[in-house]
């Protein structure tokens, strides 16, 4: 048995058997020697039109005309051989942890239930229900499908071209998928890069790209993983020593992240997204291509990559707030009230205080201790910014600015700051006395400045922290939501081919058809 979920097809390999009486083929042993029972080829008898109503490939009857047996009571006995294709609405909400339900309609194409009357070969009196309707003694267990109730069901039916009811006897197949092929091949590695997804906001700003030859390889493993689910078949009864090593590699790679992701950092995102497309891909290769539903691997992925793709938004939200400045923003009171004193403390964050080192403005010296001080006011007078009337600081140019860097505050010059140093004092010493003013403002200004940019980026490092913890709740929980909704992860009940199979499933086994089934019929 076969089941083509892009095709929507079931193949099935069965013997139909057929039990009915025609008084013409009857004789008494005693005439003929004794004889009681003859093969006979099945061209040369009378044959009911036994037809598979919802055939797929157009082949309606059984194409091999095996020998039937007649007794001498007129009981003819015929079992051919028959590979049905049989249409089958597919159901890919739940998938890879699906139930699919087939069917298969078996009844006379030309006579009517008064002229052939089918019934089931175990049918009760009384009784349209066949609760084990195909004998599963010789079926050969499926590799990629547990069967779990195959019952028959006669039912009679009414069509426009006659007044008598045909009568049918359908046949309900009730499979539950083994998940282990695809849990290996896509859950797991899709899950896996889910969870990768929080290690962008535990990652600091400033990094650099050491960890990009990891991500390359996870990638190059993901699709080397693909690659390998189209080779091998989709059986879920052991995994493939490729891809216990590809899955050992992967778990190694992924560790190797989670490690180096400590020391450095790299934005995930791209790598993860592209991955997750790649997976998309090789679902949409496998699935039918339907718009009534979702499967269920779908729905994660698109949840996943909607996970990513925000990640990647709120990653640049993060980096834009790392990398301001004095220059180009300014905190409002109630950001430094959420971001740098309520989140902190509920996000369980401590941040080390920075303090601004202590300066003398004062010049001690034996000889010219009340000559050098000055007043707080006069040097910030001179050194600082003013005011214009407009609101902005003017600034006067000065040609340290260039040496010292952009976003220094301009000071006034050399010359105009010599006006207010004593006026006995050597040029030489009061040169040298307004050069280290200026540089021990420039410093003062630097640090103020560098305090500023700290609390940027501790805001940042805030943001990540709310991020991380936001984003790793909802991995798990839309990990958990999705995939634990399918109905087939609570089924508990028995395969019933486990049951009733009498031929256990071995390896090199070549002298037996596979997949063989019996269906019943009496006309």
């Amino acid at each position: 048995m076969e089941v083509n979920l892009k095709n929507q097809v079931m193949t099935t390999n069965l013997w139909v058997e057929q039990k009915w009486f025609d008084y013409k083929l009857q004789w008494n042993p005693d005439d003929y020697g004794g004889v009681e029972m003859l093969y006979v080829p099945s061209e040369h008898i009378w044959l009911p039109d036994i037809v598979l109503y919802n055939n797929w490939d157009g082949n309606y009857e059984v194409t091999l005309m095996t020998k039937a047996t007649l007794k001498y009571t007129g009981e003819v006995n015929w079992k051919p051989p028959a590979i049905y294709k049989s249409s089958c609405e597919i159901n890919v909400e739940y998938f890879p942890f699906d139930e699919q339900t087939c069917f298969m309609k078996f009844g006379s194409w030309t006579y009517n239930g008064a002229q052939v009357d089918l019934k089931h070969m175990d049918q009760l009196p009384g009784s349209s229900l066949v609760h084990v309707g195909i004998d599963l003694s010789e079926f050969y267990l499926s590799v990629e499908w547990d069967i779990l109730e195959v019952p028959a069901t006669r039912n009679e039916e009414y069509y426009p071209c006659c007044p008598e009811p045909f009568s049918d006897i359908t046949f309900k197949l009730t499979m539950r998928r083994k998940t282990l092929f695809y849990t290996v091949n896509l859950i797991i590695p899709c899950v896996g890069l889910t969870f990768l997804t929080v290690l962008v906001f535990y990652l600091p700003s400033d990094s650099g790209e050491k960890i990009s030859l990891c991500i390359s390889i996870l990638v190059s493993l993901t699709v080397f993983f693909l690659g390998l689910a189209e080779i091998i078949p989709p059986t879920s009864l052991a995994i493939p020593l490729l891809g216990k090593y590809l899955l050992f590699t992967m778990i190694l790679v992924s560790l190797s992240v989670w490690v180096t992701v400590c020391i450095v950092n790299i934005s995930l995102s791209i790598s993860i997204l592209v991955s997750l497309t790649v997976f998309f891909l090789l679902m949409a290769e496998i699935i039918p291509p339907t718009s009534l539903a979702i499967p269920l691997l779908g729905k994660y992925l698109l949840f996943t990559m909607i996970l990513v793709s925000l990640s990647v938004w709120m990653t640049v939200c993060v980096l834009n707030v790392h990398f301001r400045s004095p220059s180009t923003h300014t905190m409002s009171p109630w950001m430094k009230k959420l971001f740098l004193q309520l989140m902190p403390k509920l996000l369980m964050m401590r941040r080390t205080k920075y303090s601004l080192p202590d300066y003398d403005d004062t010049f001690v010296s034996n000889g010219y201790t009340n000559e050098l001080e000055m007043s707080r006011d006069s040097l910030t007078d001179a050194y600082g910014s003013t005011k214009g009337d407009d609101g902005d600081y003017c600034k006067s140019p000065a040609p340290e600015d260039d040496m010292m860097g952009a976003g220094v505050h301009q000071r006034p010059s050399v010359t105009e700051s010599e006006n207010m140093l004593p006026r006995h004092l050597s040029p030489e010493v009061a040169a040298a006395l307004q050069s280290v003013r200026f540089i021990a403002q420039h410093i003062k200004d630097a640090d103020k400045d560098n305090e500023v940019v700290e609390d940027w980026k501790f805001m940042s490092m805030v943001l990540d922290r709310f991020f991380l913890w936001l984003f790793t709740i909802a991995c798990f929980v839309g990990t958990f939501g999705i995939i634990f909704q399918s109905p087939s992860l609570y089924d508990t009940r028995v395969p019933v081919d486990q049951q009733i199979s009498s031929i256990p499933m071995r390896k090199n086994n070549f002298f037996y058809p596979k997949d063989i089934e019996t269906i019943g019929i009496v006309s």
